[in-house]
């Protein structure tokens, strides 16, 4: 707790922390499981090319996930990349703004113009209604982004597309574990894109899967993804190098083992963190959406700066003088984002509840490195930051 403004580290004051506390799971296996993992690879002298800890990776995550094909990636950009080649789609794609440039990215990359649409201002997705005022013509499929360890209303985006005889897959790339009644996420749309990397929950250190019951997508996939793993070859329009690697595999089967552990670790770093910010003012602490059980791996919160005393930017600022490592998702918006900005200028100024956010939320450290104890001290630097406002707003 600060007792005077001069304790604050943006003033001159010693830092709360002394070790920085960084935004990312960063849960990592024991080194005698890492170093057992790499022997038996130099041992084998199998590396790549959809080895056997590939094969025994995706065969444990579809039953996992209880899903006819799980095809590992080398990073879920790639995965995106790999399902809007395999959907032979063309024209343009329909996606949120408030997301990581990415996403946007992979469109690009496989030849799609994005139209960018607006977000629930609450749960921060996609709905039915922002997608219908964004629809255009010549839109030819439709990706939504489950958000911060919640998600869409899957079923409600479903009968819209339906409706509109556009094929929906999805960006989960924050989205491993989450359960939904119908259940997890992975089973919907016409496929699923997870990230395995080093911040999110279920890592291979880099790297990612895609989801799909639809059997003659998955192959077309596999087809595109390399020469190895291919289970019916099939003409397709072109291949890449997308394989995951034998080490990536280890990495990822021993994440797999502990992921119950780590998202009960996660439940209740979040909710020390809800105790600690319950009664701020100003500070709403974003709730997963949609879900009956998050992997709660997004701490984020919106600050509203007339009843905080200080803009989201100044209390980053505060935040990470004293060595918690916040950051500011997603700033700016995609469609406010090089090139996008430029390439797409009708959108730049047409999605205020996206630009608001984007000036608005603050995501927090969780994960291995954080402990409630921890979560406890930096939501008590937010509540020091809302009493000295005043103070550090002269001095800002």
């Amino acid at each position: 707790m600060k007792n005077d403004l001069g304790q604050f580290a943006l003033l001159g004051g010693t830092p709360e922390f002394a070790a920085e506390l960084h935004v990312g799971q960063l849960y990592f296996p024991e080194w005698k499981q890492y170093e057992a993992a790499m022997r038996g690879i130099i041992d084998r002298k199998y590396y790549t090319n959809h080895g056997p800890l590939i094969r025994e990776l995706e065969a444990r995550l579809e039953d996992f996930f209880q899903i006819g094909n799980v095809i590992t990636v080398t990073n879920a950009t790639i995965g995106l990349y790999l399902v809007c080649l395999a959907l032979e789609l063309e024209g343009k794609v329909l996606m949120p703004a408030f997301t990581f440039v990415a996403t946007a990215q992979a469109h690009v990359l496989a030849g799609l113009d994005p139209v960018f649409c607006e977000v629930d201002p609450r749960s921060h997705q996609m709905t039915p209604a922002t997608a219908e005022q964004a629809l255009e013509a010549r839109v030819s499929a439709v990706c939504p982004v489950n958000l911060w360890g919640g998600s869409t209303d899957i079923p409600a985006l479903d009968d819209w597309a339906r409706s509109h005889n556009l094929p929906l897959f999805f960006d989960s790339a924050h989205g491993f574990g989450v359960e939904r009644l119908e259940g997890k996420l992975g089973r919907f749309g016409r496929a699923e894109v997870f990230s395995f990397h080093a911040t999110k929950i279920m890592t291979a250190t880099e790297g990612g899967c895609i989801c799909t019951d639809d059997d003659e997508l998955a192959e077309r996939i596999r087809n595109m993804r390399s020469n190895y793993g291919i289970r019916r070859p099939m003409p397709v329009s072109l291949t890449v190098n997308a394989r995951m690697s034998e080490a990536q595999a280890a990495i990822a089967l021993m994440s797999l083992e502990g992921i119950d552990g780590r998202i009960a670790n996660n439940r209740v770093i979040f909710d020390a963190y809800r105790s600690a910010l319950d009664t701020v003012p100003g500070v709403r602490l974003v709730q997963p959406s949609n879900v009956t059980g998050s992997n709660y791996q997004c701490i984020v919160i919106e600050i509203t700066e007339d009843r905080f005393g200080l803009s989201r930017d100044l209390l980053w600022s505060v935040l990470r003088a004293e060595g918690v490592r916040a950051r500011r998702y997603f700033k700016p918006g995609v469609h406010r984002s090089i090139p996008f900005d430029t390439l797409y200028p009708q959108y730049v100024e047409a999605l205020p509840i996206t630009d608001a956010l984007c000036d608005t939320v603050l995501q927090l450290p969780i994960g291995a490195l954080v402990t409630t104890e921890d979560a406890e001290r930096i939501g008590s630097l937010i509540c020091d930051a809302h009493a000295y406002a005043d103070g550090l707003l002269a001095c800002g």
